[in-house]
């Protein structure tokens, strides 16, 4: 099984897929996990993914755009049953 995990943070998740059953999982080849960087996808100076929310107030928004690069980048290099 392969899972493609799109993320800002890729380095968050060397803890979790380095030990527990993951780990055995994918020690096993029961598992693959790629992890992608969203932020390679982004425009710009400073790589931003974040945008501010349309409707005002506090907070950020992740922008669609890099977000739909990196999928269809991931789409032309492989076929999926599922993407979530």
């Amino acid at each position: 099984m392969r899972i493609d995990i799109l993320t800002i943070f890729p380095e968050m998740f060397d803890g979790p897929f380095s030990h527990s059953i993951v780990k055995r999982a994918m020690d096993k080849k029961l598992v693959e996990i790629h992890l992608h960087d969203i932020r390679e996808h982004a425009t710009g100076k400073h790589r931003r993914v974040d945008d501010y929310p349309f409707g005002g107030g506090a907070g950020m928004v992740m922008m669609i755009e890099p977000v739909d690069r990196c999928l269809q980048a991931l789409k032309a290099r492989r076929t999926y049953d599922e993407i979530i």
